[in-house]
């Protein structure tokens, strides 16, 4: 077995239960309930677990901190859409979460389908929807392995950036790995030119 081989699982954090297998019990989403996931997780000897995005759903990164704090080891795969956050902000955002947590953040950008107009976000179109995650993922990487970024394209600007405080290299880690998954074509040459890791559901091999 490769030493590099790694267990995540995931925590199924919404606000109506029984979502993927949750348990339909009182308080099923509260901060306990899912402290215990996690704490359950790391005592197993999981490296961590995702926690899912969407329109609706509590939020991902508030919660990923939440259990960051309460946790020693476990990793928080924190699922986010480039359409609720500016690259530079997220960058910022995640960068302090990593400093704080000891290096203990991943990421999981999605850029399927939601309810986009709820939240205001306008890139319905899936070409231009992935081509923006394309220049997001880029925009992110440099933010954080460069100092005093200027980067200008269809979708995003910054000039003279450095998001403090700095990702901290951490053996062959230059910054936290970033997972992109989808089934489109469209998600898939995404996925193969800028992910660090390709995520999809584990399926029966006839799917």
């Amino acid at each position: 077995m490769s030493s590099n081989l790694e267990f995540l699982w995931y925590i199924p954090n919404q606000a109506k239960p029984g979502h993927r297998g949750d348990s339909t019990v009182e308080n099923h989403n509260s901060l306990e309930t899912l402290t215990r996931h996690a704490i359950a997780l790391e005592t197993f000897g999981w490296k961590g677990a995702l926690i899912g995005t969407g329109w609706g759903r509590p939020d991902t990164f508030t919660l990923a901190a939440a259990l960051a704090a309460r946790t020693t080891r476990f990793e928080p795969l924190i699922a986010i859409r480039p359409g609720y956050w500016q690259p530079a902000h997220f960058a910022s955002a995640i960068a302090t979460l990593d400093h704080l947590s000891g290096g203990r953040t991943r990421v999981n950008i999605v850029s399927g389908k939601d309810d986009f107009a709820a939240y205001g976000d306008r890139e319905g179109d899936q070409a231009r929807r992935y081509g923006r995650t394309k220049a997001f993922m880029r925009l992110i990487r440099r933010l954080w392995t460069e100092e005093n970024v200027t980067y200008a394209d269809d979708y995003y600007q910054v000039t003279n950036s450095t998001v403090v405080p700095r990702i901290e290299v951490r053996g062959g880690r230059q910054h936290p790995k970033l997972y992109f998954g989808g089934a489109s074509e469209a998600a898939e040459h995404v996925s193969a030119t800028e992910a660090d890791v390709q995520l999809f559901w584990g399926e029966p091999l006839p799917a």
